[in-house]
């Protein structure tokens, strides 16, 4: 880090090595490596199982590594735990959301456990930005389900993270609540702040990324810039590398 806290541009944004997390018997991921740089929009593809979820989990200090180490801005995720969560804003089919709160309510609670200056006035605009103005002095429990995913988004914004990770974004969205969240991620495309998004929605996930990975049972077997990959091309890359029988140490 420079003095001012800024990372350098050598520093890798994320940086996994030999990352392993095993539930009993069962592997989640199995070795794997993986750098994102600064600015980047990463997202990993691959199916039910496959280990998205767990990967993003320990990247937001949610879940301890069995083995290797995991880097978030040069900070370890699990000895410094603390200083990761103050850089990662998570959205997942969790909303970490309060029913009986409202949405501003919400909002201002996580302002201030977040210790963001101005929290309310900032509170504001998010909602504003989510098409939720006219909604926010009711309880959260009476949103819908896009309703609710949007204000996780502003949840998630809320303290200007450094690094975004969001675990499939779109599943139970309607149409509009899709429309908004795609138009939120491309103005989050600023190359300063990072991007990790994991689906298995091909079409909705290449849209707005500029690298592409594919995770199949814990090991990732497929990593590429965008500007390389052909669309129909790499649906068929998808579906080969899932249904590829994946050697086990």
């Amino acid at each position: 880090m420079t003095a001012e806290g800024i990372e350098s541009p050598s520093e890798p944004a994320v940086l996994v090595h030999g990352l392993r997390k095993a539930y009993g018997p069962v592997e989640a991921l199995c070795g794997l490596d993986l750098r994102v740089e600064p600015g980047a929009f990463l997202t990993i593809f691959g199916p039910n199982g496959a280990g998205k979820t767990t990967l993003l989990k320990v990247l937001a200090t949610l879940t301890r590594p069995t083995e290797g180490s995991a880097l978030v801005g040069g900070k370890d995720v699990v000895r410094h735990a603390g200083a990761v969560r103050k850089r990662v804003g998570v959205i997942s089919h969790n909303t970490y959301l309060y029913p009986q709160l409202t949405a501003l309510e919400n909002l201002e609670f996580y302002a201030r456990m977040y210790r963001v200056s101005a929290g309310r006035e900032r509170a504001l605009a998010l909602l504003t930005k989510m098409d939720l103005g006219r909604r926010m002095h009711d309880r959260v429990g009476t949103y819908s389900r896009g309703m609710q995913q949007r204000l996780s988004v502003a949840r998630a914004l809320l303290h200007d993270p450094k690094l975004l990770l969001l675990d499939e974004p779109y599943t139970g969205l309607d149409q509009h609540a899709c429309r908004v969240l795609a138009d939120v991620l491309e103005g989050l495309r600023d190359g300063i702040r990072t991007v990790i998004m994991t689906t298995h929605n091909l079409q909705e996930g290449l849209a707005g990324c500029d690298r592409a990975a594919i995770l199949v049972e814990g090991r990732l077997v497929f990593d590429q810039e965008v500007t390389n990959i052909d669309a129909s091309g790499f649906q068929h890359t998808y579906f080969s590398c899932v249904h590829a029988e994946v050697p086990r140490a």
